[in-house]
């Protein structure tokens, strides 16, 4: 995942973020494979890694004019937060460090797994989802992503409950590859660690705007701790944070990390902005 990185004078953030978390991030991203990714916390550092990487590389070359407003998706927001200039690069990874430190202990606690529901809104899936519930199934909306994409997440059988619903509906189900039921109810045991690292953390105030998962507002530096807390048991409201992005005259996205995949979901809804992903040096179209 790093490899195309190690020349580049950006290298040096990934030692600066094993200096500050204490984990060997150029193991993690250079040889450390999909397994072991699998991890919540490994591939939550990693990730947040490469974000951070590409987000310095854009700003040395002047890539991106002036930040206008960021927002990110689940762990994104804490880019997002760093971009803006609300958290340091060291604040932000210390978090991050601690969110899937915090996030293991729930997913080991309860181990849960996630579904994309296509083809159907949020409030047919959250049907489902209830009448599972209802059932005494434990399963939750956990992403609204777009129009007709719908995450679910909860315990294998609360997810297998949905699926088998949406299946009878004609809609397509894609299994997500994780070992935790996330943005629900069962990641309150991650609550008490994180509240402490955040307690610990400072929040600047910042001139960019920053659009919060948890119900698509903006919010200054003295609300982030309350937010990113609630963000653990909470939904990702992505297609409310992109309505507001647009409400701000936010026209033209750039999406940084490893991989593009909200691109491609912004893409496709109606009035779409222009988005542009970059994730590896020498690859960005301005």
């Amino acid at each position: 995942m790093g490899d195309r990185w190690r020349d580049t004078a950006q290298w040096r953030i990934v030692d600066e973020i094993s200096a500050w978390t204490g984990r060997d991030v150029a193991e993690l991203i250079l040889r450390t494979g999909e397994p072991g990714l699998r991890r919540t916390d490994s591939a939550q550092l990693a990730i947040f890694t490469m974000s951070l990487l590409a987000l310095d590389y854009l700003t040395e070359h002047h890539s991106i004019g002036p930040i206008h407003a960021c927002a990110g998706h689940s762990l994104g927001e804490y880019t997002a937060l760093v971009a803006a200039g609300a958290l340091t690069p060291e604040t932000g990874a210390k978090l991050v460090a601690a969110r899937g430190a915090a996030m293991r202990i729930a997913t080991l606690r309860c181990p849960g797994t996630m579904a994309a529901i296509l083809g159907a809104g949020s409030e047919v899936v959250e049907g489902f989802a209830a009448a599972a519930r209802a059932d005494g199934a434990r399963v939750w909306v956990a992403n609204v992503n777009g129009p007709r994409q719908v995450v679910v997440s909860g315990t294998a059988e609360g997810v297998d409950a949905v699926a088998q619903d949406a299946r009878l509906a004609r809609l397509k189900v894609v299994r997500i590859p994780v070992g935790g039921a996330f943005h629900t109810p069962l990641m309150r045991p991650a609550v008490p660690l994180l509240r402490r690292a955040l307690a610990a953390a400072e929040f600047e105030r910042t001139g960019v705007a920053v659009v919060a998962n948890a119900d698509a507002g903006l919010y200054t530096a003295t609300r982030w701790r309350a937010l990113a807390e609630r963000q653990l048991t909470a939904p990702v409201r992505w297609t409310a944070v992109l309505a507001t992005l647009s409400r701000l005259g936010c026209t033209r996205l750039v999406e940084v990390g490893p991989s593009r995949i909200l691109a491609k979901a912004i893409g496709r809804g109606d009035h779409a902005p222009t988005v542009r992903y970059f994730g590896y040096p020498a690859e960005f179209e301005p």
